[in-house]
């Protein structure tokens, strides 16, 4: 009996490894407040796994914060992957650029990434933007204060996943596109967040690659962003577009009342 007590005390040992500390290990390895070390640093920027390149991308912006001269090593990587094939690493490079405003590679590197493919990269690259003063950022921070159409990714027939006024998050399973009953669906996930606006085409529907099906409205944290950067670079010929937002709107924060009334005030005074 004493040996089969022992025998059940080891198994239960072995399960409190298995679902306490193998978790702990998992989540500790990939937990972006991990302090990394130099050597790291530059191992994690030449890993082919986005959450390490992105930890690294994370310590470098701080030891930008910090005025940590040495950092610039890494700044030709930094630049080598806002040309990443991975959009999340790509959105990561950007922000990090807009942390140093003095570097003209990370300037010539943002200019260039206003034509990126992906909504959120090219958003994430006009706010950096600004911190250099340029006003190249314009369209694409009036922009992020409008609708946008999502393309169908292939020709056939639409079927929706959710109902309008839905919230949705970047990823999110907006719809799938059947060719036929043998050919797989083909998921259309949003690139950007917001609210699910509208059906641009009735669900059956037949539709053409790269033909709009969706209408997504601007979540309010990208219309924040948007103002508090046209507050900055924004012109009288903004303003019809930022004063919409002074009006109450249900899917709207206060704040954002707010920072429209901060931002056309800003734009006047500069006349």
């Amino acid at each position: 009996m004493g040996f089969l007590k022992r025998l059940k005390a080891a198994h239960l040992m072995i399960a409190v490894v298995i679902f306490v500390v193998v978790p702990f290990i998992s989540w500790y390895s990939t937990w972006f407040g991990r302090p990394l070390s130099e050597e790291q640093i530059g191992e994690y920027l030449a890993e082919d796994k986005a959450r390490k390149v992105q930890h690294a991308l994370l310590k470098i912006a701080e030891k930008i914060a910090r005025n940590d001269a040495a950092v610039k090593r890494w700044y030709p990587r930094v630049c080598e992957l806002g040309r990443s094939p991975v959009a999340e690493i790509r959105i990561n490079a950007a922000w990090v650029m807009g942390q140093d405003n003095h570097s003209e590679p990370f300037h010539e590197t943002l200019v260039a990434m206003l034509g990126d493919p992906d909504p959120l990269v090219r958003r994430n690259t006009a706010l950096a933007l600004v911190r250099f003063q340029d006003k190249r950022a314009k369209p694409e921070l009036l922009q992020m204060l409008e609708a946008y159409e999502v393309p169908a990714p292939s020709s056939g027939t639409v079927a929706y996943r959710l109902k309008v006024d839905d919230s949705v998050g970047r990823g999110t399973l907006l719809a799938r596109i059947s060719a036929g009953p043998d050919s797989p669906a083909v998921e259309i996930r949003s690139p950007l967040p917001g609210y699910f606006r509208r059906q641009l085409a009735p669900e059956g529907a037949s539709v053409s690659a790269g033909g709009k099906v969706i209408l997504l409205g601007p979540a309010p944290e990208q219309v924040w962003e948007a103002l508090r950067a046209l507050y900055l670079v924004g012109t009288k010929d903004d303003l019809p577009q930022i004063e919409r937002f002074l009006k109450p709107q249900d899917d709207m924060p206060a704040k954002i009342q707010q920072q429209a009334q901060l931002t056309a005030e800003a734009i006047r005074r500069r006349g």
